[in-house]
């Protein structure tokens, strides 16, 4: 109908398909956006699990050491360990003693390797090497209460005595943690920040 004038039923068709186009524009706009939060809450429902696990985790570690520590009733000092495998197996004592079934892997980064916080030398905390923030930011128990507000995973450490950053940060001493006497290189507190050690 070249240069002639469209009848009002043709109008009708046409704005009709127009309304059907931008209609399914915006269906298709709502699928996307509606699928890209489906995504994002399960992904954050999943790190949230994560982090569930890695508290779990760490409390096993800290109830290693204290085991570990509190089995070196021959020592002068108690001791710490020098390394995670020496809570698979104690050997100070005859026989088979175990504080820790298996080194676990690290729910942040899937990997079993661990920041670990030493003092003499030795083992007095374990935390996870991921950087990424931390979605848990309150809602702890008293001894993860210092876990509050941080925003580093590596800042979450499982120590023994739980306290034990915070009595080095404030240089007191609950009893629970044993000082090493002598002094040197390798007898100072190793903070996250410092550099890590992975086993």
């Amino acid at each position: 109908m070249t240069g002639a004038a469209m009848r009002p039923s043709e109008r009708t068709v046409i704005r009709q398909r127009g309304f059907s186009y931008v209609w399914t524009l915006l269906v298709v706009a709502g699928i996307a956006a509606s699928s890209a939060l489906a995504i994002e809450v399960a992904a954050t429902a999943t790190r949230r699990d994560k982090e569930k696990e890695l508290i779990a985790i760490g409390r096993q570690f800290r109830t290693a050491l204290a085991r570990y520590h509190a089995a070196s009733s021959n020592a002068v000092i108690p001791e710490y360990p020098q390394s995670l495998e020496q809570l698979l197996r104690d050997d100070r004592v005859p026989g088979v003693r175990r504080h820790l079934r298996k080194i676990f892997v690290d729910p942040m980064t899937g990997k079993a390797e661990w920041g670990l916080m030493r003092m003499g030398g030795r083992i007095i905390g374990v935390y996870s090497l991921s950087e990424q923030v931390p979605i848990k930011q309150d809602g702890f128990q008293a001894e993860e209460s210092h876990f509050q507000g941080k925003q580093r995973y590596t800042e979450w450490v499982f120590s023994y005595p739980a306290d034990a950053l915070l009595q080095m940060e404030l240089g007191v001493n609950s009893g629970a943690l044993v000082l090493p006497r002598t002094t040197g290189p390798g007898n100072e507190f190793t903070t996250p920040e410092a550099p890590r050690e992975r086993r």
